[in-house]
């Protein structure tokens, strides 16, 4: 009956020693808390410094210079982890900001590299501030408060929201807190609605952060309507992400070079893809009717602009054959019958 009582017995008082050693242990640390807290935020402290400096020896990276003086001036800058993923060497870009240069547009085709260079400048901007060097040759970078970003695209079912609403709502955020000395990166706004709708608002938005906001803005679109921006704005400026058509081959350069794009390489990046190439052939013959229809309608001063294959979406449509038959009326020199002939005719042109 004794060994019955110890057997039943035994797991929970088990149980209860288990407990008994571990509130004292809780109250052994207890009064040296602080001294652990002290310690593990020193080592916590130390690993972070010693991981950063091995990355900084063992990739090349370098120390930044935290400036006074607005803008961001970085050379040679690469993206820390692209650069590691690929296969190919990384081809390093330069960055410049100053008070009389607060916005870049960026063009370029898909592929291109625009994101990477985006998001690799922001990277480096908030490695220099958390006291790392830096994966580029040199850094300058001014005082900055925030980094906002408006990148990628994806909706919120959880909420109702569409891509299009998270896209406006993320955009709003930035529109209303972004400062003089924000860093801002708006990558193709207004892709989620309808062509005219899009075109609209991106420019609104960056014309907004232009002349509002005046924050360091990164402004990534495929709208060429947008570098004109950079006629009427002085602190706005047009780069681009270069590639070469060789044959039937795109060939992306990933370099960023001052102006803006010329083509969008957008037939050329889906053959890439995988595209069918009936499918291609069938886009090509598409586009080339509607460059076509766009050059005979769109009739205006020449501009540098004007010369990009892009289709214009603002040129002022071509009156209709019916339009101009009634301009060439004239009705007070019109019979009666004469103007019931005009009318039959121009009832047959409909």
């Amino acid at each position: 009956k004794n060994f019955e009582d110890k057997v039943l017995s035994a797991r929970e008082r088990s149980l209860m020693r288990e407990r008994a050693l571990y509130e004292a242990l809780l109250d052994f640390l207890g009064e040296r808390l602080a001294e652990l807290k002290s310690a593990a935020s020193a080592v916590a402290e130390l690993d972070t410094l010693a991981s950063l400096a091995d990355r900084a020896h063992a990739l090349d990276w370098n120390r930044p210079q935290l400036s006074a003086v607005t803008g961001i001036r970085i050379e040679r800058g690469r993206h820390p982890v692209v650069e590691q993923v690929r296969d190919e060497p990384f081809e390093p870009n330069d960055l410049d900001f100053n008070d009389n240069r607060r916005m870049l547009i960026v063009t370029g085709p898909n592929m291109g590299g625009k994101s990477t260079y985006m998001r690799q400048n922001a990277l480096i901007v908030l490695l220099a501030h958390i006291g790392s060097f830096v994966p580029a040759a040199a850094a300058v970078i001014g005082p900055i408060d925030r980094i906002f970003t408006r990148i990628g695209a994806g909706d919120d079912l959880s909420r109702g929201q569409s891509t299009f609403m998270v896209e406006m709502s993320e955009t709003a955020n930035i529109l209303h807190n972004a400062t003089a000395h924000s860093l801002v990166l708006m990558d193709e706004i207004g892709r989620g609605t309808s062509t005219y709708d899009g075109l609209s608002l991106a420019q609104a938005c960056a014309t907004w952060l232009a002349t509002k906001n005046r924050a360091f803005t990164l402004f990534a679109t495929h709208y060429f309507e947008l570098t004109r921006l950079a006629n009427e704005h002085a602190d706005i400026a047009n780069v681009h992400l270069d590639a070469v058509e060789y044959g039937e081959q795109l060939v992306f350069m990933h370099a960023v070079k001052e102006g803006p794009a010329n083509r969008s390489f957008g037939l050329q990046v889906a053959a890439l893809a995988g595209l069918p190439k009936a499918v291609i052939v069938d886009a090509r013959t598409t586009l080339a009717g509607l460059e076509s229809s766009a050059a005979e309608t769109h009739r205006g001063p020449t501009t540098a602009h004007d010369n990009s294959p892009q289709l214009g979406l603002f040129a002022p449509p071509a009156p209709s054959p019916i339009e101009e038959a009634v301009r060439a009326l004239d009705p007070d020199a019109l019979s009666p019958r004469e103007a019931l002939d005009a009318l039959y005719r121009l009832r047959r042109m409909l």
